[in-house]
This record gives structure tokens, C-alpha cells and sequence, in this order.
């Protein structure tokens, strides 16, 4: 059986947490010689995978931003256990009437809006080819796998 190099950021990080669930959901234990942790940033977690060979879970972004430098390929995207979501919402002022609500709204409103969730859609996609993020405003997670 090939067995190959894996490299984590084991900096318990949130890209660290989603690596170690899937380890766990494919009830695997990694450890031993082929299995690294870096204890450092994605893009120093990238790198030492390039060098050695062996493969990482990364972010998109990070990913995009670093390959020039990398002799990596994406080998497995889109699916829904990889998703990597992040929410805009505004806290309850009832429970905290030291916020500032309406900036707040004003902020959620702005993030959601299509205008901004298309300039989401585009952003990277001058410099990197694609882009770096996939705006999920009212969407779905059906939506968003590819």
C-alpha cells in the first residue's frame, strides 16, 4: 500500500479543526512519518508540502495567492465537507444595548447586498484567474457545491 505524505498546519486553527474532523469521519488516526504538522500558517503549510511532496487542506485563497510558488495541484474542491463558509450577522442589541445596532444593520445590509456579493464573485479573478471567494448571501449549500 503507497502511502503518502501529509502535511497539517496543526496550529488548531480553523483550517486545522475541519482537516482533523475528516480524519476522524474516515475514522483515520493519522500519525507516524507521514503525517507532519507544521505548526505554522497556511502559506508556510503550503510550501513544506511542495518541498516534501505531499498534500495539504488548504483554503482557496491562500492557495490562489501561493502557487506560483508551488508545485501543487488541486486535487479535490467543491465538495460540501470542504466548504469553508463565513457568515455576516448582527447581534441581538436587546442582549447587548452596548452595540451599535444600526452600523451593524448597516454592515449586514451591505455584505448581502448584490452589488457586494458580485464584487465577491470577482474578486481575485484580474490577478489570480479565479476567484478567491464564493459569495453565499441566500444561498444554499447545494448552491455553492460544485
Amino acid at each position: 500500500m503507497l502511502v503518502l505524505l501529509s502535511v497539517s498546519r496543526g496550529d488548531d486553527s480553523g483550517t486545522d479543526k475541519m482537516e482533523k474532523a475528516l480524519w476522524a469521519k474516515a475514522n483515520i488516526k493519522p500519525a507516524g512519518s507521514k503525517y507532519q504538522e507544521s505548526g505554522q500558517g497556511m502559506g508556510q503549510t503550503l510550501t513544506m508540502a511542495s518541498e516534501k511532496e505531499g498534500y495539504t487542506l488548504t483554503d482557496r485563497a491562500t492557495y490562489l495567492s501561493t502557487k506560483k510558488n508551488l508545485k501543487l495541484d488541486i486535487l479535490l474542491q467543491g465538495e460540501a465537507s470542504l466548504l469553508n463558509i463565513y457568515h455576516v450577522m448582527q447581534v441581538n442589541p436587546d442582549k447587548f444595548p452596548k452595540v451599535n445596532a444600526d452600523g451593524a444593520k448597516a454592515f449586514v445590509d451591505f455584505m448581502t447586498n448584490a452589488d457586494t456579493q458580485k464584487q465577491i464573485a470577482a474578486f481575485g479573478k484580474d490577478k489570480f484567474g479565479e476567484a478567491l471567494f464564493f459569495p453565499d448571501a441566500g444561498k444554499k449549500i447545494e448552491d455553492l457545491v460544485k
